[in-house]
């Protein structure tokens, strides 16, 4: 089966909805966007953003784990990615952090300035605004097709946001969206409202669903169809993809292929279309077709500790419904399906904080002492501009699906986050197979890099300091629990406009393009990427019909 599209758009997760949605606004284009995984409209597990874990582990997850991390103590690592519409912006945890200015403009580009991702970031959404949050109305954007709102952070968040400013973390209630201190404690706003997760599916459901875009699910994308053309140049033709029984299919594309896969599985793609580091592809039998050394390098990950306390009163927390009921799921179910309320409506986070803390590490580490610097920058190359970490909680007993030590009645526990800013180890992306239905090789290299370990176990630190003798928790603390005794260019894959170097018509558009991952969750970034490589293939099209118009 062969099929003509102005557009395919390969992976309908985070970006691919946003470039498909945005350029079916011209009724005049056709596109076709492939989904590995199933149709979420009626997944209720993810329109409920507290059911968050459900979707971590079989059909609607690629269900990767890393091989041994030395880094790690050589254990292996799940990371959960959504495999259904919407991708992992379906199952994330909903927070809308920018990271700061600074962050993108590290990556040396003009076209990907903080101004300028900051400017398409806020593109996608629509900010609802509460009475309670002073929000920084400059921020944020009012007409995009994702909506977007403040989450209230309870008792605890309160408490919290005290502990915070009492560690020198000025409270800036919108500084998660306005990027303006790489110091300070806030609120982060969330993809919600009205009980449900948005997700960037809202680019082409509901009001937004056109009839010039066709949607395939169950469609794993195996290899881009390059073509060679008379003037000896590679241009993208389209793609080869399976359904889940196996069954191979084309599609071609009249003008540009987008890879939108995500971090893991775009450069899986390139590779097994014969673009990538030559060695390698020959080591599969493959066929290198362009020799980039750089596709599936440079790969980062923000690392992530919790670390759990009990509280020694009630009614700071949410375990009562969480963790106390017997029948927590199934009653906050029903609960959201009869009024879009209750638990599973909101994600089980309260209060966030930035912090720098390259002079604590400097006064009192040796060793952190001896590592190079830039000019201006401290050992991990961040500007002060730049946070060294982020520290959240939740507000309850409750994270990975790994944690079981749950509060019976009359308990109350919460975890205080670690969130690693900056790291400095590189990790990698390679097939084990050319089978398409098979995962690739993710290896992260965890804390491969000794700044990352050093400058995370000062950040846990802190974070207990900041629990155990900040004025708003250092009385309600009753002990721990569970209780007991950059970028190389000559490792480019993509130019400034996405353009995978040596094909034509093809482009890369998802956080795999990040010479550097910036500070927070990668959400917003991959909504501005997107909306960037959007107006990039708008621009090329303009630019190639008034180029055939001129020669009529």
């Amino acid at each position: 089966m062969e099929h003509m599209f102005d557009y395919v758009v390969c992976g309908g997760g985070t970006c691919g909805p946003i470039i498909a949605g945005r350029l079916s606004e011209d009724p005049n284009v056709k596109i076709l966007m492939l989904e590995a995984g199933k149709d979420s409209a009626d997944m209720d597990d993810m329109h409920m953003a507290g059911a968050w874990t459900q979707n971590h582990t079989g059909e609607t997850d690629w269900n990767l784990t890393t091989p041994p991390q030395p880094g790690l103590q050589n254990r292996e690592i799940h990371v959960p990615r959504g495999r259904f519409l919407g991708g992992s912006s379906g199952c994330n945890g909903t927070i809308c952090v920018r990271g700061v200015r600074q962050d993108y403009d590290d990556w040396g580009l003009p076209e990907w300035s903080g101004d300028e991702m900051f400017r398409a970031m806020k593109k996608s959404e629509t900010f609802h605004p509460s009475k309670w949050f002073p929000e920084d109305k400059s921020s944020h954007g009012y007409d995009g097709p994702m909506h977007i709102e403040a989450a209230p952070v309870l008792p605890l968040g309160e408490l919290m946001l005290e502990s915070y400013k009492s560690k020198g973390l000025d409270y800036r209630p919108d500084m998660f969206s306005s990027g303006e201190t790489a110091n300070g404690c806030g609120h982060t706003l969330r993809t919600t409202w009205k009980g449900y997760r948005t997700t960037p599916m809202d680019f082409l459901t509901k009001d937004r669903k056109r009839s010039n875009v066709t949607i395939k699910c169950n469609a794993t994308v195996d290899r881009v169809i390059i073509e060679r053309e008379t003037d000896n140049t590679l241009q993208a033709k389209g793609v080869e993809y399976e359904d889940n029984d196996g069954n191979r299919f084309k599609a071609f594309a009249r003008k540009e292929v987008i890879l939108t896969g995500g971090t893991y599985a775009s450069p899986a793609i390139l590779l097994r279309s014969g673009i990538g580091p030559k060695a390698d592809l020959e080591a599969l039998n493959l066929v290198c077709k362009v020799d980039l050394p750089g596709v599936g390098k440079n790969l980062q990950d923000h690392q992530l500790i919790f670390t759990y306390y009990e509280l020694s009163q009630p009614g700071l927390t949410d375990d009562p419904r969480v963790n106390h009921d017997p029948n927590a799921y199934e009653n906050g179910r029903r609960e959201w399906r009869e009024n879009k309320g209750g638990w599973l409506a909101q994600f089980p986070f309260g209060a966030f904080a930035f912090a720098r803390l390259d002079d604590r590490l400097t006064a009192e580490n040796p060793e952190w002492r001896e590592f190079s610097r830039r000019p201006g920058r401290d050992p991990m190359g961040q500007a002060s501009s730049q946070p060294s970490l982020e520290f959240f909680h939740t507000v309850c007993y409750g994270g990975p699906p790994e944690y079981t030590d749950f509060p019976k009645e009359g308990q109350y526990a919460f975890a205080m986050c670690c969130f690693l800013c900056g790291a400095q180890s590189r990790g990698e992306v390679k097939l084990k197979s050319t089978n398409c239905h098979k995962n690739p090789i993710v290896d992260h290299k965890y804390m491969s890099d000794r700044r990352d370990l050093l400058m995370m176990s000062e950040g846990v630190r802190f974070a207990n300091e900041i629990v155990t003798t900040g004025a708003g928790t250092k009385d309600k603390i009753k002990g721990a629990w569970p209780p007991v005794g950059s970028s190389d260019d000559d490792m480019a894959v993509v130019d400034t406009k996405l353009r995978v170097k040596g094909v034509k018509g093809l482009r890369v558009a998802d956080c795999s393009i990040m010479p550097l991952v910036h500070s927070g969750h990668t959400q917003m970034p991959a909504f501005g990427i997107a909306e960037k490589a959007a107006e990039f293939i708008k621009e090329t099209a303009s630019v190639k019909s008034s180029a055939v118009r001129a020669n009529l």
